[in-house]
C-alpha cells in the first residue's frame, strides 16, 4: 500500500509544497495542449533551490505528446546536471476553466520518477491535486509506484 499524506487544502501543506504548487499553476500557461484541452503543469526545486517549470506538450501524431512531469524531469537533468530533484508538484485544469482538476501521473513518468529517484539515491517528495479535490503529498517517486520496474528485472 503506498504511503502518502492527505490534505483538504493546499493552505495546510507546508510552505515550498505551496511555492511549487503556484509554479506548476504558472506553467499550465504554457501547455500546448490543442488536442485534449487538457492543460497540465509541473514545478521541481533542486537541493539548491532553483525551480524548473514544464508543461505538457501534444503532438497530432498522440505518441510524440510529452506530459509535463517528463519535461520537467528532463530540462532539469540537461539544464542543471548534477542536482538533486528535492520536490515535485503536479496540477492541471482544463482550457478556458480556472479551477484545477485532479491529475496524477501516468505509468510512464511513474517510472521515470522512478529512475530519477534512483539514479540520485535520495527520494523525490512529490504533491499533486488528485481525486475528491484533495491535495496528496507522496514522500517519494517508489511510494508512487509500488513494485517499480529497475535494474534488477533486466
Amino acid at each position: 500500500m503506498s504511503d502518502y499524506l492527505t490534505f483538504d487544502a493546499a493552505e495546510s501543506l507546508d510552505r515550498e509544497s505551496r511555492y511549487l504548487i503556484n509554479k506548476a499553476k504558472e506553467a499550465t500557461s504554457h501547455s500546448y495542449s490543442p488536442y485534449s484541452k487538457f492543460k497540465v503543469g509541473a514545478a521541481l526545486i533542486l537541493d539548491d533551490g532553483t525551480v524548473v517549470p514544464g508543461s505538457n506538450q501534444e503532438n497530432a501524431s498522440y505518441p510524440l505528446c510529452m506530459c509535463a512531469e517528463r519535461v520537467v524531469l528532463y530540462a532539469a537533468s540537461a539544464i542543471y546536471p548534477g542536482h538533486k530533484i528535492h520536490g515535485l508538484a503536479v496540477v492541471a485544469q482544463r482550457a478556458k476553466e480556472k479551477d484545477l482538476v485532479p491529475a496524477t501521473p501516468c505509468g510512464a513518468c511513474r517510472q521515470v520518477l522512478f529512475e530519477f529517484e534512483e539514479r540520485q539515491k535520495k527520494p523525490i517528495r512529490i504533491v499533486l491535486f488528485g481525486p475528491g479535490k484533495k491535495w496528496f503529498q507522496f514522500p517519494s517517486a517508489a511510494s508512487l509506484l509500488p513494485l517499480a520496474f529497475d535494474k534488477n528485472s533486466l
